[in-house]
């Protein structure tokens, strides 16, 4: 029994692309820090109209 695990832990890791695994996790990443990014120039772009007196207020 303790051999058939151990074969089956082999054909498994064997079977799974690492390469393929590295890539999904930068992909994930990268869209995550461009949501990130975005998300910052909002914030402070929102608090640079903020001093200037909101600009939509100036009539």
């Amino acid at each position: 029994m303790k051999k058939l695990n151990y074969v089956m832990l082999i054909g498994l890791v064997m079977s799974l692309s690492s390469c393929e695994a590295i890539g999904t996790i930068f992909k994930a990443g990268a869209y995550t820090a461009i949501i990130g990014i975005v998300i910052v120039v909002a914030l402070i772009w929102w608090i640079l109209s903020m001093f200037r007196g909101g600009g939509s207020n100036n009539v």
